[in-house]
């Protein structure tokens, strides 16, 4: 029998819903009791029996509502609250006036501080504040002036409502943040599992296509070049890339790609700086980047995306269609880095000025303007020989603050 996995799904604030049930059935009963022992000195005890009758049926009647918090709606909640005041209010008309300025029990007794732990369990220690608020006022009403045992019991229950609804809004962050980190858990386990899947079919296929095409020559060797983009493609998504649908032309063995890249979707949030820069992964040049979403301004992830695509196509101009090229991106906490780096033969010194005085501002202006205006630096290294690397560091707070200014100016 093949083995089956039971997900149960735990709840922090389940045991107080549990716990407030029998607390609202035992302080019920508690004030019943405290009538039942002083019974013969209420000025008018058929007004609190009227009142306890509600307040039983009420109780054992709302058990169900006080379950979890999906049956606990806001209009329970009003009129539990409602029934809670209504017996501190009576107070004073089914008690003697002596009773009452000597400090006696209101009707419901500590039931009333069920209702406000239901505000705090249900919707955290705002809520808390309004019930306890509202409770507050009803006992200072009830005593007719403040008085030390009454200050002394609605501070109580007050700071009481308010920690554990407090109490309750950290165990729901962390409920969500677990969840979040399981499903990232189950998701990485399923792309492992079909990674080697992958790998021990279609990747092998295609791997020995690309070499049997290129030996083969002709014909066949488009076919195995087209083999080896794909191959990269999906090895870059099995182990937790993000590969939109490349805008690659068919003509460019590097990969000369096409410049107008996806646009974000929201202007006014960040966008992940992964997905404008995984079109330019094909079978020459790798992209390396983390795990987690990289987010930055739209308009700064354009121009990083832009750049990479400018150093890109210097690679194919000047190191030839056979040269490799490798993105990494490194999201650092002080700002976002990214390199790019290629197997070509290096620049000579002094070309880059030699070119700059002769009106090719490629370097000059596609990286280096781009990342100037934006606040950050593009640093190129080139070894004759062993390659060129340009390095493009930026702030991550990049973007928002040209966006900003482009509004101030269009005021």
């Amino acid at each position: 029998m093949a083995k089956r996995e039971r997900v149960v799904r735990m709840s922090v604030e389940q045991p107080l819903w549990r716990a407030l049930t029998a607390y609202r059935v035992l302080t019920m009963l508690y004030a019943i009791g405290l009538f039942a022992t002083a019974y013969g000195r209420f000025a008018r005890p058929w007004l609190a029996i009227a009142y306890y009758v509600v307040l039983i049926v009420w109780t054992l009647a709302t058990l169900p509502r006080v379950a979890n918090a999906a049956s606990c709606t806001k209009r329970f909640l009003a009129v539990d609250l409602a029934v809670a005041l209504t017996g501190i209010l009576l107070t004073p008309l089914a008690d003697t006036h002596a009773r009452v300025v000597a400090g006696g029990p209101t009707l419901p007794s500590i039931w009333t501080a069920g209702s406000v732990l239901a505000y705090a369990v249900k919707g955290g220690w705002r809520w808390a504040a309004l019930a306890s608020t509202l409770v507050a006022a009803a006992n200072l009403v009830e005593r007719g002036a403040p008085a030390r045992d009454t200050v002394h019991n609605v501070v109580l229950v007050c700071i009481a409502s308010i920690a554990i609804g407090y109490v309750v809004e950290v165990a729901r962050a962390s409920e969500r943040t677990l969840a979040r980190a399981l499903e990232i858990e189950a998701a990485t386990r399923e792309r492992e599992r079909l990674a080697r899947d992958i790998h021990d079919g279609v990747l092998q296929v295609l791997a020995m296509v690309q070499r049997r095409g290129t030996a083969l020559g002709g014909e066949a060797a488009e076919l195995g070049r087209l083999a080896g983009e794909q191959e990269v493609a999906l090895r870059t998504l099995v182990t937790g890339g993000l590969v939109p649908l490349s805008r690659v032309s068919e003509d460019a063995a590097l990969g000369a790609v096409v410049r107008v890249v996806d646009e974000p979707d929201a202007e006014d949030g960040p966008v992940d700086l992964r997905l404008l820069l995984a079109p330019y992964a094909c079978a020459r040049v790798t992209l390396s980047e983390p795990g987690a979403p990289v987010p930055l301004a739209p308009a700064a992830a354009r121009e990083i995306a832009a750049a990479v695509g400018a150093a890109l196509d210097n690679v194919r101009r000047h190191a030839g269609p056979e040269a490799r090229a490798w993105i990494l991106v490194e999201d650092e906490p002080d700002g976002i880095v990214v390199t790019v780096r290629d197997d070509g033969p290096g620049i000579p010194e002094g070309r880059l000025a030699q070119a700059e005085g002769e009106g090719r501002l490629g370097v000059a202006q596609s990286i280096r303007g781009r990342l100037r205006d934006l606040g950050g630096t593009a640093e190129l290294i080139s070894v004759p020989g062993q390659g060129t690397e340009v390095e493009l560091k930026i702030p991550k707070d990049a973007g928002a603050r040209e966006a900003s200014r482009g509004r101030a100016e269009t005021r």
